[in-house]
């Protein structure tokens, strides 16, 4: 009851879902909410037999194709594959298969498969799938790229990132280094578009480490489910020793340690790293922790081809007190998404989400992007007379 209190407390949140029952969330009932919220397309869906007028409603609202599939019933030749991973087999999919149940989904369109990579194989391989959709690490998704390709399937990607946010001389430094926190830290930096690399002018690099470091002590850890706190743990022992070591051999290697550093089992403190150069892991490896690396420039040709210095390209921002400037500056960094005077974080129903490089194989989700992501063209033409050719046929 309490992990079901817990997603209800999300979904609430989810403006789309309110928006499309025309009521406030606490007049939105868990079941309409989770209908609405879905989940991330792992396998595509292609909508058969629905009425289209509902769908084009519902796509005008804001809502993805996984969801809208949901809020039409489906059809019955669509089945949708789930693949849950073990580390996560609960949260990750067996309590939305239930969920869904319970709401009423009719049994056998909805699949929720807890396994690994023998298991993803198998469903990428398997004949019936015809389109898949991947969300996860840069080097899982190579091989269900290659996987998928063998078989000429369409496949989307959505793969890792090491996402710059660079602050120009004129930035709003306190409002720069809360957006610089935030994106580092939130989720303890498990998410493909947490800030992974502080790029920020020599003038006000140091107030930006200072601000940083402050805003990193004050962060409470502990077990957000029993505890009033701002960050929960790294997800295992793996990942954990992985973030560790990064931040380890780049304080070897000359960084400077300006905070944290340390963990207290799975709990690892949020930490800040100056003096950060080129050739240290914390500036070229994904970290996927809550680690923020700051590295200083003199000029915006240099800011920019630091930012663009990464296989990656799923997210970036840029702080600017002049528009204009920063606007310029954001369409010169190669990524998928861009915020200027925001963080990296950022996500909504309607926009295409995705990335460039190591981050996607282009594919989008989210808003208009979906159509091409999870259904295909086909041409119908019909004549009421038999065309005629020319001689000699």
């Amino acid at each position: 009851m309490e992990l079901v209190r817990s997603v209800c407390d999300l979904v609430a949140g989810v403006s789309a879902g309110c928006k499309m029952l025309k009521r406030p969330p606490e007049k939105c009932s868990l079941v309409e909410l989770l209908a609405i919220y879905s989940l991330k397309e792992e396998v595509a869906i292609l909508l058969r037999g629905a009425d289209v007028k509902e769908i084009q409603e519902y796509q005008r609202q804001g809502l993805s194709i996984s969801q809208i599939a949901v809020l039409t019933g489906f059809n019955r030749r669509t089945v949708r594959k789930y693949l849950a991973d073990p580390q996560t087999p609960v949260c990750g999919g067996a309590m939305f298969e239930a969920v869904f149940r319970e709401a009423g989904l009719p049994d056998g369109l909805l699949h929720v498969l807890v396994g690994g990579a023998d298991v993803g194989e198998a469903i990428v391989t398997d004949p019936n799938v015809n389109v898949v959709s991947f969300t996860g690490s840069t080097a899982a998704g190579r091989r269900v790229g290659e996987l998928a390709g063998r078989l000429l399937k369409k496949v989307s990607l959505e793969l890792g990132g090491n996402n710059a946010l660079v602050v120009l001389d004129d930035a709003d430094l306190d409002a720069a280094a809360s957006a610089g926190a935030y994106a580092s830290f939130q989720f303890q930096g498990q998410v493909c578009f947490a800030t992974g690399r502080h790029i920020v002018h020599r003038s006000v690099a140091g107030d930006y480490v200072d601000a940083l470091v402050e805003k990193a002590k004050r962060l409470r850890l502990g077990d957000p489910y029993r505890e009033d706190v701002d960050l929960g743990p790294i997800v295992n022992e793996k990942q954990l020793a992985r973030v560790d070591g990064i931040v380890r051999r780049s304080v070897d290697g000359g960084a400077r340690l300006a905070v944290g550093g340390t963990h207290d089992g799975l709990f690892y403190r949020p930490t800040v790293l100056a003096d950060v150069s080129r050739d240290l892991p914390a500036w070229t490896d994904e970290i996927f922790g809550p680690v923020a690396p700051v590295v200083v420039f003199d000029t915006d040709d240099e800011a920019l081809a630091l930012a663009n210095d990464t296989e990656y390209g799923l997210a970036g921002a840029v702080y600017s007190r002049s528009i204009s400037r920063g606007l310029a500056f954001a369409q010169r960094i190669r990524a998928g998404m861009v915020h200027v005077n925001d963080q990296t974080v950022n996500d909504e129903a309607v926009i295409p989400f995705g990335g460039m490089g190591a981050s996607g194989n282009g594919g989008r989700f989210g808003g208009a992007a979906n159509w091409d992501a999870f259904t295909q063209w086909q041409w119908v033409t019909v004549r009421d007379e038999p065309k005629s050719f020319p001689f000699p046929y």
